[in-house]
């Protein structure tokens, strides 16, 4: 499966404010680098892959779309894979990308 380029084009649009934001492919999907970080991707398996404070992960995933990334079979804490509806509305997409960038900003750029 490729990612949704709709999906793409939508997190394009909600990042265009933010500075020093690079598009880059990984993991099968489109990622928006923030700062050198990745903040969210149109995953390649649908939905989003959006990095998170590994803090706040078991608060996340409380919401029954959101769920821990899973690489090479193991459960990884500040990642997350959002089963997003087909066509999420502004305002819950802006949710999610706003978590991903305050994250990554709090990070040392790269």
């Amino acid at each position: 499966m490729t990612y949704d380029a709709d999906m793409a084009d939508r997190l394009r649009e909600i990042l265009a404010v933010e500075p020093d934001v690079r598009e880059k492919a990984m993991f099968g999907g489109l990622a928006f680098m923030v700062a050198g970080h990745m903040a969210v991707s149109a995953s390649g398996r649908g939905g989003l892959l959006l990095r998170v404070d590994p803090a706040e992960t078991d608060a996340l995933i409380t919401d029954p779309r959101a769920s821990r990334f899973v690489m090479r079979g193991r459960e990884m804490d500040g990642w997350l894979h959002v089963d997003i509806e087909a066509d999420p509305t502004d305002e819950e997409l802006r949710r999610w990308v706003r978590l991903g960038v305050a994250h990554v900003r709090s990070l040392p750029p790269k």
